[in-house]
């Protein structure tokens, strides 16, 4: 049995599925728990083995994920403050990253300020850095003793160079943990209009192995409670 590592790219996952698998006009509202998605991906990986292959285990589940400043949107940064606090307590490792915001600038080229004297951001955060944190923790997994294998879901392409590493390290030190990958897959999608979407894959000659996930998988990771 392998002892697995899962690092979520966690608003590319849940974006992703309301495209692909979900509900594109809720998409808001359907949270997926880090931990249910981790143990769904596992048991969907595990069933498409083939004989002689080995099972897999959930032993760690990091989730990574952008956070509304509390100045521009208070309401978002209480529950997703809220959303963490839940999901560590079942299990996940939750680590938030502010986003970042452009600001409007006056005539004279100086910020504009609100009533309350904060700056007026010029359209939503958005979030930096998070695929460099996905990166570092997939090596960092990588070269645990208690891990034989990292799982990476997402589908930010900018995230190909960990796939590659990390497949070159196990290639050369046996020690060091595999990598696969999660992605949604919607073998429908032509037919109800939504998005196919692929799989992340290492470049030149790498292969690894991915689990395509659908809508049971969807299902069974979504977060329900209400955090109003």
């Amino acid at each position: 049995m392998l002892r697995a590592a899962v690092v979520i790219d966690y608003q590319n996952v849940h974006l992703t599925a309301s495209d692909v698998v979900g509900d594109r006009s809720n998409r808001h509202e359907s949270l997926l728990h880090p931990v249910h998605f981790a143990k769904a991906g596992l048991q969907e990986r595990n069933a498409r083995q083939r004989e002689g292959y080995p099972h897999a285990e959930l032993q760690r589940v990091i989730a990574y994920r952008g956070l509304p400043h509390i100045d521009h949107d208070w309401e978002q940064h209480r529950r997703c403050q809220d959303q963490a606090t839940q999901w560590r307590s079942d299990g996940a490792e939750v680590e938030l990253r502010d986003l970042k915001y452009r600001y409007r600038n006056g005539a004279d080229g100086r910020p504009v300020l609100d009533v309350h004297g904060k700056k007026e951001p010029l359209g939503p955060g958005r979030e930096k850095g998070i695929d460099v944190l996905c990166a570092l923790r997939c090596v960092r997994e990588a070269m645990k003793d208690d891990v034989d294998l990292v799982i990476l879901a997402s589908r930010d392409t900018d995230l190909v160079p960990v796939l590659d590493e990390v497949h070159d390290m196990h290639r050369e030190d046996r020690s060091i943990a595999s990598i696969e990958t999660f992605s949604w897959f919607n073998r429908d999608a032509k037919k109800s209009g939504a998005f196919t979407f692929g799989n992340l894959q290492p470049s030149g000659d790498r292969r690894i192995w991915n689990t395509n996930l659908g809508r049971p998988c969807y299902e069974a990771s979504l977060d329900r409670r209400d955090y109003r």
